[in-house]
C-alpha cells in the first residue's frame, strides 16, 4: 500500500473519525457515529482505497518514498 493521504488530510480523519466515534459513545447521534471508524483507520495507515479507485492523492511525492520503504 502507497501513501495517498497526506499530513493534513490524514489529521483531518484522525479528528473527524475520533469525534464521531465520541459522539456515538455519548449517544448523541446513535450507531451511525462508528462510521467514524473509517476516516480513523484510513488516517492511521495514511491509505484510502476511494482515493486510489478515482486515481487521488493528497500524499507528497516525499512521504509516499519514506512510506514505501518503511
Amino acid at each position: 500500500m502507497n501513501c495517498n493521504v497526506g499530513k493534513i488530510d490524514k489529521t483531518l480523519r484522525i479528528v473527524a473519525g475520533l469525534a464521531l466515534i465520541a459522539l456515538a459513545l455519548t449517544d448523541v447521534i446513535g450507531a451511525w457515529g462508528w462510521i467514524g471508524l473509517v476516516p480513523l483507520a484510513t488516517g492511521f495507515f495514511s491509505f484510502c482505497p476511494a482515493y486510489r479507485l478515482i486515481g487521488l492523492s493528497t500524499c507528497s511525492k516525499n512521504q509516499s518514498k519514506s512510506q514505501s520503504k518503511s
